[in-house]
């Protein structure tokens, strides 16, 4: 009997799933788990706790190999240092740690040739050649990156509220929104919030942007229409590397799980002459299934 566990560690949440025989089991999320320079150790106690209250879901205590996809381990420094930090948390004897890109490819593509388009508290689309070479594009944190991800529409959303309240922009019902998700009762209580937030606090203000654009609100239109834009701009280099057999793109992150994004980004995709997988990705089963293989 083998117990496998597999783990998707991300800036909003971490998710972990138990495989006993080959057989997924059970699955529970918890608190988010990327890593973040110098603090790797807060990122390895949400890591361990969520997997812990998974296995306790199915009255085990340790795995026999976990492998944990993280946002925030792309150096080698912070990839080993986060293993050596599971280690000692006695989950498993055998734990690998890599990206969250490598369980999204897996998960669309197994070892074949793919592109992904992640979209979720940040960015970043990558693509694997038939030659297995990997081709990335964006993903270098909300300073310098995360273009269309929910850190900038979040950041936009706080924009066109600010512009709506000098009046230098349109009135919007994001106002109203933004200020609930914030909770906030007045303007100058959201400036006061704002300053302080972090990245994947102003990325939950996403939620109500996308729901004003589906009820029609013109600025939070322009708003997701722009972030379906930026997305697909980090695909459109990559395309030029398949020689014409282009394959789907393969959607991941909560971004991009939902409409208007969803729907939106596969109509521009298509200008381009490419598709988007029906369904988006599951990379905690890639997490597994590299376990498996493991």
């Amino acid at each position: 009997m083998t117990i496998l566990v597999g783990v998707d560690a991300g800036g909003t949440k971490t998710t972990a799933a138990v495989a006993r025989d080959g057989h997924e089991l059970v699955r529970e999320t918890g608190p988010a788990g990327t890593v973040r320079p110098g603090r790797v150790l807060a990122s390895a106690t949400a890591i361990a706790s969520t997997v812990r209250a998974a296995l306790s879901r199915v009255n085990e205590l340790r795995a026999d190999r976990m492998v944990v996809g993280a946002a925030g381990v792309g150096r080698e420094e912070e990839r080993k240092a986060l293993h050596a930090a599971l280690r000692a948390e006695g989950i498993a004897p055998q734990v690998e740690i890599t990206t969250d890109i490598e369980i999204a490819l897996e998960a669309g593509f197994g070892k074949g040739p793919g592109i992904v388009l992640l979209a979720g508290t940040g960015s970043f689309a990558i693509s694997r050649r038939a030659d297995g070479s990997l081709h990335r594009q964006g993903g270098y944190g909300w300073q310098m990156s995360d273009e269309g991800s929910g850190y900038a529409l979040g950041r936009a959303a706080l924009q066109a509220v600010s512009r709506a309240h000098d009046g230098r922009g349109p009135a919007t019902e994001l106002t109203r929104l933004v200020l609930q998700a914030a909770r906030a009762s007045k303007f100058d209580e959201l400036v006061r919030w704002s300053v302080t937030a972090l990245p994947t606090e102003v990325a939950g203000l996403a939620t109500g942007v996308m729901a004003a654009a589906r009820d029609g609100d013109a600025v939070a239109v322009g708003l997701v229409a722009q972030a379906v834009q930026d997305l697909v701009g980090l695909v459109v280099p990559m395309l030029q590397g398949f020689s014409g057999n282009l394959p789907p793109v393969a959607t991941a992150g909560g971004l991009l799980d939902n409409d208007p994004i969803r729907s939106m980004a596969r109509a521009e995709l298509k200008k381009h002459g490419v598709g988007m997988m029906d369904e988006p990705l599951d990379p905690v089963a890639g997490a597994l299934s590299l376990a498996g293989s493991s």
